[in-house]
């Protein structure tokens, strides 16, 4: 799926559902929410847990760094596309959404905001890989996602311990175009 379609799905509902477990597949495909963002699996279940979500009409982004049985090579980016329905990849490493956009899939750039040496970094490691759209790790800091509104043009996605109400809509405030959480509370929003 295209980066402005990925965007305008999140401008239309702004929650994406973080998949941790085959227990998180079954809630988040009994939900409303249209993204989802795929956290776990293997090489042996991966492309079949991807077929199911896009059987139920879900757009699904796989995190490439947390599948068990790849390498952090973007041989795994060609190996999905080859043998999966993907919408896109979601990762820390710039080598990965760099592969992702040379596939067209859409690039989410996962952030750990930790410090502000991570927070110094974050503009020229976003040059060097392009992202469609940066995910903030942890998103339940409205004030880092303002100061990163007047840093990158980069839409962001504000992720990790967004856990209520409140989370969402401050991060919203803030800048977030959208919020990706495993919570279930928040999924029904």
């Amino acid at each position: 799926m295209q980066s402005e379609a990925v965007q305008q799905l999140l401008h239309d509902d702004p929650i994406v559902a973080n998949i941790k477990d085959e227990h998180g597949l079954e809630a988040a495909l009994r939900s409303d929410r249209q993204v989802l963002f795929l956290l776990y699996g293997s090489v042996l279940d991966i492309a079949r847990t991807v077929t199911r979500a896009k059987e139920a009409g879900r757009v699904v982004f796989v995190n490439v760094d947390l599948i068990d049985g790849f390498s952090g090579r973007d041989v795994v980016v060609d190996w999905l596309v080859e043998n999966t329905r993907l919408d896109g990849i979601l990762s820390t490493k710039t080598s990965m959404i760099r592969a992702a956009r040379r596939h067209g899939l859409c690039a989410v750039q996962r952030f750990f905001l930790v410090d502000s040496m991570s927070y110094g970094q974050l503009p020229r490691v976003v040059g060097q890989a392009q992202p469609d759209l940066l995910e903030i790790l942890p998103g339940c800091v409205p004030r880092v996602l303002t100061w990163l509104k007047e840093d990158t043009e980069v839409p962001m996605i504000a992720g990790g311990l967004v856990c209520d109400r409140t989370d969402v809509m401050e991060a919203l405030a803030a800048g977030a175009v959208a919020v990706a959480s495993s919570s279930r509370e928040v999924w029904e929003m």
